[in-house]
């Protein structure tokens, strides 16, 4: 298999990130960014108290991690960011006790439309915001629920528990092995191609 990532930063505050692969034999591929923010800066806190709004009236509930198959309805969970909600509001929850915080696919509602807004995330303290626009179908949040204080990074600062958050586009996790999820498998002859943005913005 061959993969290609392509970076482009414009002035528009944008980070855009083009996918795109090949393969010479039948595969499965689910390709992501991992990258963790923290709008306040990083190593300055947690992000508890800001505020996320995911445009996903769904997502897939899991134990130990692994999805079940079902697609749940995210209205009555700890799981419902419809409207814009402090990412700490609901994160000791019991549904959340065993993962620590979020670590979750949300079913996006509008897959596959670059233009649509999919996730953003708002912090009062700092004004700053980020925007997510992805032509995939899901988008897996973590929370850093298992940041401890011992990694430093810039500065030297380190990173607290809930010091950061991911926003990581791509297909659900575990699509393999449900085949109600949209396929992951990429065949000789097809072309994989996903794009991601991230916006960020100066309130």
């Amino acid at each position: 298999m061959a993969v290609t990532v392509r970076y482009t930063l414009n002035n528009s505050n944008e980070l855009r990130i083009d996918y795109s692969a090949v393969t010479d034999k039948d595969t499965v591929l689910n390709l992501t960014s991992t990258a963790r923010f923290n709008l306040a800066g990083a190593g300055h806190g947690t992000v508890l108290d800001q505020l996320a709004m995911i445009n996903a009236d769904k997502f897939t509930p899991a134990v130990g991690f692994v999805p079940t198959g079902e697609l749940q309805d995210v209205k009555g969970t700890p799981f419902d960011f419809t409207e814009p909600m402090a990412i700490g509001a609901r994160i000791h929850a019991e549904q959340l006790k065993n993962t620590g915080g979020y670590d979750l696919n949300w079913v996006l509602n509008n897959p596959g439309n670059l233009g649509a807004l999919a996730v953003r995330v708002f912090d009062p303290k700092s004004g700053r915001a980020v925007e997510m626009y992805t032509t995939e179908p899901g988008v897996v949040i973590y929370t850093g629920n298992f940041l401890d204080g011992s990694v430093k990074g810039k500065d030297g600062l380190t990173y607290a528990c809930w010091g950061a958050f991911t926003l990581e586009a791509g297909h659900y996790p575990d699509s393999p092995n449900h085949a109600n999820f949209p396929s992951t498998e990429l065949k000789p002859g097809e072309k994989y191609s996903q794009t991601t943005i991230y916006k960020f913005l100066p309130l």
